[in-house]
């Protein structure tokens, strides 16, 4: 008599993203049975809009996560962007558009400079944007005393307010391209690879010729460049900069990326993970609108599910180094 091979499926081998999103799947379900508004085309799209934001800034966290470290200043960064560019688009003969290229291009700059404080000088992650992010607020409150900045033209703010054919917004399309485009960095290019690495062992990956230094430098880079985008996005949406855009932004940055699946140790996570993690974020926030649940609750269930997801990720490396 044969042998007959068994099947059997392994819960802690579905990657972390994976059980999240089929965790969101029956969220949805359940939602759409309980409350048939939930899948409305109108809460739908305002739903995906609200996630956007975050979520962008969510993957370029998830590229320092990556390398081992953390960026506290997203928020300043952000909210810096979003004046900045109001700034100079309501005060200046500047094209608007050259004017937001200009900003990211700045906070380009600024993610360098935390790089390099962090990779040449050895200075702790948290600490040098923990310091930078107040510099960058700072700023916000020098050029705006406190006040929102109004008069954004209507040609500007179809960025954030515009849906393509009426139905997808215009952040949710930019939010999908940076998804796209930085899960194929990470996933099939040379410089994800060496994140990983750097992430993974940095001894071993500046034994095997990786310059770590640049990785890290890029990787801060690319993170606030993705927080100016999201910055400047919200701005448009709302129509005027106001002084505390983005101020609560780290937190659910780095949260939709553990959530995801990435290691707060670095080495392990992806791209789409983050977008996972967002979507699910913004679904538990809209139920708890939706449900009449009192919002006090939200955070409550943030942390129950950072640390479900936390848990879930520590169980499967403890089972695949006992295997």
């Amino acid at each position: 008599m044969s042998d007959r091979k068994r099947i059997k499926f392994n819960f802690f081998s579905m990657p972390t993203e994976g059980i999240i999103f089929c965790v969101l799947i029956i969220m949805c379900i359940i939602l759409t049975m309980l409350k048939p508004a939930f899948a409305s085309g109108y809460n739908l799209s305002t739903l995906i809009r609200t996630i956007s934001w975050t979520t962008i800034v969510a993957f370029g966290q998830t590229l320092v996560l990556l390398t081992g470290g953390i960026d506290l200043s997203v928020a300043g960064i952000a909210g810096m962007s979003g004046v900045v560019s109001a700034y100079l688009i309501v005060n200046t003969n500047i094209n608007p558009y050259i004017c937001i290229i200009l900003v990211i291009a700045v906070a380009f700059f600024c993610g360098c400079i935390n790089g390099i404080l962090i990779a040449k000088m050895n200075m702790v992650p948290f600490i040098v944007t923990l310091a930078t992010g107040s510099i960058f607020t700072g700023f916000i409150y020098v050029i705006t005393k406190g006040s929102p900045i109004l008069g954004i033209p209507e040609n500007v703010m179809v960025i954030g307010r515009g849906m393509l054919f009426g139905v997808i917004p215009y952040p949710a399309i930019i939010m999908i391209l940076g998804c796209i485009i930085l899960g194929y960095v990470t996933g099939y290019t040379p410089f994800g690879r060496y994140i990983y690495s750097v992430g993974g062992n940095k001894k071993a990956a500046e034994i095997a010729g990786i310059k770590c230094d640049r990785v890290i430098i890029r990787s801060y880079a690319l993170c606030s460049l993705m927080a100016s985008v999201a910055g400047i996005l919200i701005t448009c949406r709302l129509g005027t900069a106001q002084p505390t855009i983005g101020a609560d932004w780290v937190m659910p940055s780095v949260t939709a990326a553990c959530i995801g699946g990435t290691s707060l140790a670095g080495g392990r996570g992806k791209i789409i993970g983050a977008l996972v993690g967002g979507v699910f974020m913004g679904v538990i926030s809209n139920a708890i609108t939706i449900l009449a649940i009192s919002t006090y609750w939200e955070l409550v269930i943030t942390g129950f599910v950072i640390l479900i997801a936390i848990a879930i990720d520590r169980l499967k490396a403890l089972r695949n180094h006992e295997i």
